[in-house]
């Protein structure tokens, strides 16, 4: 199929072996960002996603967070493994962390009652969509990542180390910097098994 948008996802993949240099410079990183996740849509345009964007020592810091709060519930003999884990992801450039502002999605809830217990779900759904975006504008730019969701674990010393509002909930984190390793090959189950189509 030749359709540039498909052409675009199919470069983002997961990267795992990450190394501390960009291709571009940190402020058109962070407008890559910004800009994936304002043009992202929401259920009756909530603009409810929230994104806090860490580079270098300051991802390091939320990284060195997730590894403590582990090691209070993984066991001593396990953590190497745990900890090697973390480290590879503290070796980017930097971390996007992805919120949904409860606040936004209570206020829905009053204003349309009616639609009051879909909220959060489409909450979710909008979320899914920003980190999607992101992680598809990062791999444009030749920029690896990948999606990780240790949350609730590091949440409230997170909110705390860089004073969030207490309504941002925290949905997941993106580590991102040089692709440092390949891809494999992407496999995919029997379209049969996925779709159906009428005419």
């Amino acid at each position: 199929m030749s359709n540039a948008y498909i052409n675009a996802i199919k470069s983002r993949r997961s990267q795992y072996a990450l190394g501390k240099e960009l291709p571009l410079p940190q402020q058109e990183v962070t407008a890559l960002i910004q800009e994936a996740i304002k043009l992202s849509p929401s259920s009756f345009n909530s603009q409810s996603s929230r994104a806090v964007i860490l580079f270098g020592s300051q991802s390091d810091q939320f990284w060195s967070i997730v590894k403590e709060e582990l090691r209070k519930i993984v066991p001593a003999e396990a953590f190497a493994a745990t900890g090697t884990k973390i480290d590879g992801f503290a070796a980017g450039a930097g971390t996007v962390l992805f919120y949904e502002d409860q606040n936004v999605i209570a206020e829905l809830q009053k204003q349309f009652a009616a639609y009051a217990d879909n909220f959060p779900v489409w909450s979710e759904q909008a979320s899914g969509i920003a980190q999607f975006s992101v992680w598809s504008a990062l791999a444009n730019a030749g920029i690896g990542a990948s999606l990780q969701h240790y949350n609730p674990l590091p949440d409230a010393a997170a909110a705390s180390e860089w004073n969030l509002p207490a309504s941002w909930k925290l949905r997941a984190q993106m580590p991102f910097g040089a692709n440092k390793g390949g891809f494999g090959e992407k496999s995919f189950i029997d379209d049969a098994q996925r779709f159906r189509v009428f005419a």
